[in-house]
């Protein structure tokens, strides 16, 4: 809207000198001043020039000021502009009708000219005013309607993010999770009560390379107190070196050569939610100060950038390999690691849990089977006891591996040991267990006779003791049968353990 002393007037009258006057005085005010003397022509001036104010006569040829008052109204263009009429009638009747057409005053002639400057002086101002107010209260219904639609976006989402949460706590959930032996009910207890803690604790999950390390991170996470916020899973050792501090924690724009934009890492990107660093071991040795501070102090530096950033970030760390080993060579550090593991959570390999394999394999072929989109076969006895008797070095994950290739070459007929792809066996062998480092080293201290029969019981009753008396773990780990365990301690004048499996 223009500064009232710089308005538009459009003057309407046919009397010439009535227009010389208006015209005279408007114009020493520093006011543009259009002219008309009939009613046509002042409707087609007004929609062409917008004019923030008219002065409008009543009694003229052809239309009267009445009529093009209403028409003026009428008409959403000007519909806005204010008008006063300025008129030799000054009856009440001419007075109310000139209200009732849609004037805001009625000036009767002769006019005095500090009169007409002053009223069109303060109908402009007031003209403004409600201008502005309708353009302010329109803008403000834009936001209303706009904050409205980002609420129910925000809702819509919210209920999305909601339901994902939901199927991933259902898919995740510790209830999806297959076993029931010892060790892993040890497990599944642990996950349970960081849930029912409900703090967002460091877990240092430990297990071998397929023994669904990643799964119970999960399952960590979609139980617990940020289920609905990211779950972002990062492999250390697939990170480059030379962008890990930059993957890991931003950078802000110039900060190195190719750094054209700024960039959140990984822990901003997680913030409010879960970091998942799979094979922590491999996380260079000169990045893990950085991780440190962000685990002791939540706040992190990104690349090239002297301000720090406060994240919000639970950190649920994985390995396949010895932490304390590294510690002890100097390759991890140990006050990482002490921050790492405040929950510590070991999975046991499959070849240590033989009881639930049977379990694992009617799982895989359900579920393998709905997504196949074929029938359930059968497993046969000869396929399931080469199954029991195998030793899973890639563990569950292997075993989905050969429940998925049996479905595919049995073509949905009974699952037999030859459809098995057993690695180091002929389609349903066995194969023994690879001993562990630390096994191998006990082992290696024992002192074996030279007598073969001799040596033989030697190792047969370090490996029941070692494995508690599992007559099943004992013969895996020695890579013989279970019947072999038996005469050996029916020489021995032993009974079976009541929990031979």
């Amino acid at each position: 809207m223009n500064d009232p002393i710089s308005a538009t007037v459009l003057v309407v009258d046919d009397a010439a000198t009535n227009v010389r006057l208006l015209r005279a005085s408007l114009e020493t005010e520093g006011y543009r001043v259009l002219e008309t003397t009939d009613g046509e022509t002042a409707l087609q001036t007004a929609a062409a020039e917008l004019p923030e104010i008219i002065l409008l006569d009543v009694m003229m040829p052809g239309m009267d000021g009445y009529e093009v008052c209403r028409r003026l109204k009428a008409d959403e263009k000007t519909s806005h502009i204010p008008i006063i009429f300025i008129t030799s009638l000054d009856e009440k009747e001419n007075v109310v009708e000139g209200f009732q057409a849609g004037g805001v005053d009625y000036i009767i002639k002769p006019f005095e000219r500090e009169e007409v400057l002053a009223r069109t002086r303060t109908h402009l101002k007031v003209s403004q005013l409600t201008q502005e107010l309708i353009r302010t209260n329109r803008e403000l219904t834009d936001q209303v309607e706009k904050r409205e639609q980002a609420e129910v976006a925000r809702d819509r989402a919210d209920k999305r993010l909601s339901l994902v949460s939901e199927q991933e706590a259902k898919l995740w959930g510790i209830g999806s999770f297959v076993g029931e032996s010892r060790s892993m009910e040890k497990v599944f207890s642990g996950v349970r009560r960081l849930h029912e803690t409900g703090v967002a604790t460091n877990v240092l999950i430990t297990g071998e390379s397929g023994t669904g390390k990643e799964l119970i991170a999960r399952a960590i996470h979609y139980g617990g107190p940020k289920a609905k916020a990211p779950f972002i899973a990062i492999n250390c050792s697939a990170v480059p070196r030379e962008l890990a501090e930059s993957l890991f924690f931003g950078h802000i724009k110039g900060a190195f050569t190719g750094a054209d934009t700024t960039r959140e890492g990984y822990f901003e990107v997680a913030s409010g939610g879960t970091l998942f660093l799979d094979e922590i071991g491999e996380m260079p040795l000169d990045l893990q100060p950085k991780l440190l501070r962000v685990l002791e102090d939540g706040v992190i530096t990104p690349m090239g950038s002297t301000t720090e950033k406060r994240v919000d970030v639970r950190v649920l760390a994985a390995t396949n390999v010895d932490l304390e080993a590294k510690v002890a060579a100097g390759d991890f550090r140990r006050d990482l690691y002490y921050r790492l593991a405040v929950f510590p959570i070991v999975i046991p390999a499959l070849r240590e849990r033989p009881d639930d394999i049977p379990l694992l394999t009617d799982h895989f072929l359900t579920m393998l089977s709905d997504e196949m989109g074929i029938q359930r076969p059968e497993l046969s006895e000869a396929a399931l006891s080469a199954l029991t008797g195998y030793a899973f070095p890639g563990n569950v994950r292997e075993l989905k591996n050969i429940i998925e290739h049996a479905l595919i070459v049995s073509d949905g007929s009974v699952v037999e040991a030859d459809h098995l792809l057993l690695s180091g066996a002929a389609g349903g062998g066995t194969a023994a267990a690879p001993p562990t480092e630390r096994v191998e080293g006990e082992i290696s201290a024992l002192q074996v006779p030279i007598n073969l029969s001799q040596a033989e019981a030697t190792l047969i009753d370090f490996a029941l003791k070692y494995s508690e008396h599992n007559i099943a773990n004992a013969a895996r780990m020695l890579g013989t049968s279970r019947p072999k365990i038996y005469r050996h301690l029916a020489k021995q004048g032993q009974s079976a353990p009541q929990d031979i499996r």
